[in-house]
């Protein structure tokens, strides 16, 4: 964990065994004295002390990494894991929105559509990119996008990480629940195989507009919720300082989500969280994409759909009496 790198409250015990491991080296170099035994003995102890932490992470623990500043964002994710990328733009009724993003692009030599939502790392690109949160324009693009990719019989990929769509007074005023609840239905209608991953946060109506799919996956330390969880704090306790409870109660996390049937598959992130090493989660992500492929590819264009369907109708248990 480079130091430089934005440190989490609970990694603070990391960073100093690591800063007293280099104070180890440094003091080897300068006085001559072989320490590598001490040293390599101290790094397999810090080694076995962060894969114990972040294999028993609390809900509001991943929620940290999932916002975390240098979490690759889609145009990352994009060129790590495909080729010859051609961003398309518009919704075709004079408006672009930057939160949402996507184009055609190759997968493993393939063509595919490939749609995401976009963050930014610096305040102007968040401000350009409306900090992930898209407006009515960015889910008509994408619904146009869908649109092209059944007409061209393209396989499409989702990646999605946002808090939420843009609830301000001028997206409500120009249909953002109708932007989102058209989505949903034109989703579920698509002829060709459909894969959404939940790579940071996935929030609200605002991820499900992109996530109607025949496989969703989400990367092991992000999180995907009705709400969240500080809005859930501040409805049920008024307060939104308690939403690690609400985080803990909403059931957010990928192990969680797995178990409840609402994702179909985990991605495994490095060790640390996807910002550390985002050649690995790239990688991570694309086996995961290729064999959905694989799988997805053997269907007709009726088994898409009927799979689709019998997935969603599924969610959710009911006990009566």
């Amino acid at each position: 964990m480079g130091f430089n790198m934005a440190v989490l409250e609970f990694e603070k015990p990391i960073v100093e065994i690591e800063k007293k491991i280099n104070e180890l080296k440094k003091m080897s170099a300068e006085s001559g004295l072989d320490m590598e035994k001490q040293i390599k003995t101290f790094e397999k102890q810090a080694q076995d002390y962060k894969k114990e932490l972040y294999s028993k992470l609390k809900p509001s623990q991943k929620l940290q990494i999932a916002r975390h500043q240098e979490r690759p964002k889609f145009v990352e994710f994009v060129d790590l894991i495909c080729e010859d990328f051609i961003e398309l733009h518009g919704d075709r009724e004079g408006l672009d929105d930057r939160a949402i993003a996507g184009g055609l692009a190759k997968f493993e030599g393939k063509p595919v559509m490939i749609i995401g939502i976009q963050k930014g790392r610096t305040t102007k690109e968040n401000l350009d990119c409306n900090f992930g949160m898209p407006q009515p324009q960015g889910y008509r693009k994408a619904l146009r996008l869908f649109k092209h990719a059944n007409k061209f019989n393209l396989p499409i990929i989702t990646l999605i990480d946002t808090p939420g769509a843009y609830p301000g007074i001028k997206a409500e005023e120009t249909g953002q629940g109708m932007a989102i609840a058209t989505n949903l239905r034109e989703m579920s209608k698509l002829d060709v195989p459909v894969i959404s991953i939940i790579t940071g946060e996935g929030c609200s109506g605002g991820a499900l507009g992109l996530a109607v799919a025949n496989r969703v996956m989400m990367f092991e330390h992000a999180y995907y919720t009705v709400i969240s969880p500080e809005g859930c704090a501040s409805i049920l306790w008024r307060d939104a300082a308690l939403y690690a409870e609400a985080a803990e109660a909403l059931k957010i996390t990928s192990a969680d989500l797995l178990k409840l049937g609402i994702i179909d598959e985990e991605i495994k992130e490095p060790l640390g969280g996807a910002h550390i090493d985002y050649r690995g989660a790239a990688k991570n992500m694309k086996n995961a994409i290729s064999k959905a492929l694989k799988e997805l590819s053997k269907l007709s264009p009726e088994e898409l759909k009927e799979e689709r369907y019998n997935k969603f109708r599924a969610m959710g248990q009911f006990i009566e009496g």
